[in-house]
C-alpha cells in the first residue's frame, strides 16, 4: 500500500475502532494460503463427528482452531504477511508488532450469530494496543454470516461478556452502545481489522455452505502482562504480572528478521483439566 492509503487507514481505525482493507492480500496468494487453513480446521476438528445441533450454542457460533500456525507450517504465508503486518504497524503506529495467538473461526451452515463482545475482555495485556485482523477465505454476507462493528466503541468501557455460557448477554452490550452495528461484506483477500476493545458481532450463516475464515490478533511490541487472568499466549512463557509480553508463543510478526518466519515453540505438558479439553478437541495444537 501507498503511505497516503495506509495513513487513511489507520485514521479510519483510530476514529471507528476498525476498518476494512480492501483487496490487502493477492487473490492469489490468499487462494494458494486458504488450503492449508482448510487442512488444519478438518485434521484438528477430524474425530468430531457431532451435529450442529448437539454443539453448545457457543459451539454453534463457529469451529474454532487455535494457534494453527505452529502445526501446520502452510498457514504462516498468512500469519507472517508482510502487507497485513506493514498495515498492522500503521494501524497500531508500532514499529514492531507481535503474535497474540491466530485462529480459524468456520460458521457452519445453519450456524448461529456470534454474539456481540469486546475481545480485550479475555486478554491478560494490559495496554489497549491490541487489534484483530480478520481474513474472509470465500465471500461474506448479509446471508452467510458476515461481521459487524460498532464504531467508536473502542473509546468506551471494557466490558466482560461470557459468550462462552450465557447467551443475550451481547444483545444487552449493544443496546447500551452510542451507534448501531456497521455490517461489512467482504472478498478473499479483504482484511477486516478491529480494535480489541471495538464491540463487534457476526451474522449467523443461513447459507447452504461453510463460512471459512481465519483470524489472528497482534499487539504492538512492549505491552505487559495485565492480571492474573490464565491464557497459554503468556503462561507458556511464564511472564510473569507486569512482565514484557516476548517469548516464542508471540514471536515478532512485523517486520520479519532476514524475512523468515518465526518457528514454534513447544507447548509445555499440564494435566489441567482445560488444557486436556482444549487439546482434545483440536481447538489448540497436540491431539
Amino acid at each position: 500500500m501507498t503511505p497516503q492509503q495506509l495513513q487513511d487507514l489507520a485514521e479510519a481505525y483510530r476514529r471507528d475502532g476498525f476498518v476494512h482493507a480492501k483487496g490487502l492480500i493477492p487473490a492469489g496468494e490468499i487462494a494458494a494460503l486458504t488450503p492449508a487453513v482448510d487442512e488444519a480446521v478438518a485434521t484438528r476438528k477430524g474425530r468430531d463427528t457431532r451435529a450442529l445441533s448437539e454443539k453448545t450454542p457457543y459451539e454453534q457460533s463457529f469451529i474454532q482452531c487455535q494457534y494453527i500456525w505452529e502445526d501446520f507450517p502452510g498457514v504462516r504465508g498468512l500469519t507472517f504477511h508482510q502487507n497485513l503486518g506493514e498495515a498492522l504497524g500503521a494501524l497500531l503506529g508500532a514499529g514492531k508488532v507481535r503474535l497474540w495467538h491466530d485462529q480459524a473461526l468456520y460458521k457452519e451452515a445453519g450456524g448461529r450469530e456470534t454474539e456481540a463482545h469486546q475481545d480485550h475482555a479475555y486478554w491478560p495485556i494490559a495496554e489497549a494496543d491490541t487489534i484483530t485482523a480478520w481474513i474472509p477465505l470465500t465471500p461474506v454476507d448479509e446471508v452467510t454470516g458476515c461481521m459487524g462493528y460498532v464504531p467508536g466503541s473502542h473509546q468506551a468501557d471494557l466490558e466482560f461478556v461470557d459468550i462462552f455460557r450465557a447467551q443475550g448477554q451481547g444483545e444487552a452490550l449493544v443496546a447500551r452502545q452510542a451507534a448501531d452495528p456497521v455490517f461489512c461484506p467482504a472478498e478473499p483477500g479483504d482484511v477486516l481489522f478491529h480494535s480489541g476493545r471495538t464491540v463487534h458481532m457476526a451474522r449467523p450463516n443461513r447459507s447452504d455452505r461453510m463460512r471459512r475464515a481465519y483470524t489472528a490478533i497482534y499487539f504492538k511490541d512492549g505491552c505487559t502482562r495485565g492480571g492474573d487472568r490464565p491464557h497459554p499466549s503468556v503462561d507458556r512463557d511464564r511472564i510473569p504480572q507486569g512482565g514484557r509480553i516476548a517469548g516464542g508463543a508471540t514471536p515478532v510478526a512485523w517486520p520479519l528478521a532476514d524475512g523468515r518466519f518465526p518457528e514454534p515453540q513447544p507447548w509445555p505438558e499440564s494435566q489441567d483439566e482445560r488444557f486436556l479439553r482444549s487439546r482434545a478437541m483440536g481447538t489448540i495444537p497436540g491431539r
